[in-house]
């Protein structure tokens, strides 16, 4: 994990691509886990959100759990989340032309998976690491299923700089990888 800023050119990049569609709304999923006080930050700037975790839990538990979040091109959250956050696996993002309630609804199936050996176990598909190397993996069916509603999947690269955007045509997937150092043009 860097503890660089992130550079306003970065900044303006990912910005561009979140926001590229207005017919569509932005979501980040953020990983209690992975981002320090989210709690705190969600209280204090309200976005529209909700834990994919269902029920009254336990504080400990509430403090890692997955929020799904709308964002706005101006909300301050949506700039904290990117300057702050980016290049720190805080989470992932989508592009879809749903309201947040069905969206949790569809990330909520993916919350849990089966072993091999038949053990119920947490799939942290929001942290960008684990979804950039699960997408690829997955058959027409699996995604068709990871998309639903989703129109695009956003989340950094390998490096600060570095952004990939998934999207399903036909059910296959269609990976663009750009550098945000480099190229700021939307494609």
């Amino acid at each position: 994990m860097s503890e660089q800023p992130v550079s306003e050119v970065v900044v303006r990049g990912v910005m561009e691509r979140l926001f590229a569609d207005p017919a569509l709304s932005t979501y980040v999923i953020l990983d209690g886990a992975s981002v320090p006080d989210l709690l705190g930050k969600l209280e204090e700037h309200a976005p529209e959100h909700v834990c994919l975790y269902r029920g009254e839990l336990a504080p400990d538990l509430a403090e890692c759990a997955p929020y799904l979040v709308r964002l706005t091109s101006e909300s301050p959250f949506t700039h904290w989340v990117v300057e702050e956050g980016w290049g720190k696996h805080w989470g992932i993002f989508a592009l879809a032309a749903s309201d947040l309630e069905r969206m949790r609804r569809h990330f909520r199936t993916f919350l849990m998976v089966q072993s091999p050996e038949g053990k119920r176990l947490y799939f942290r598909y929001y942290d960008p690491r684990v979804l950039r190397e699960y997408l690829p993996t997955c058959n027409e069916e699996e995604t068709r299923a990871v998309f639903g509603p989703v129109g695009c999947y956003l989340c950094e690269g390998g490096s600060t700089s570095g952004l990939h955007s998934f999207r399903q045509e036909q059910g296959s997937l269609r990976l663009e990888s750009l550098n945000l150092s480099r190229d700021t043009r939307l494609s």
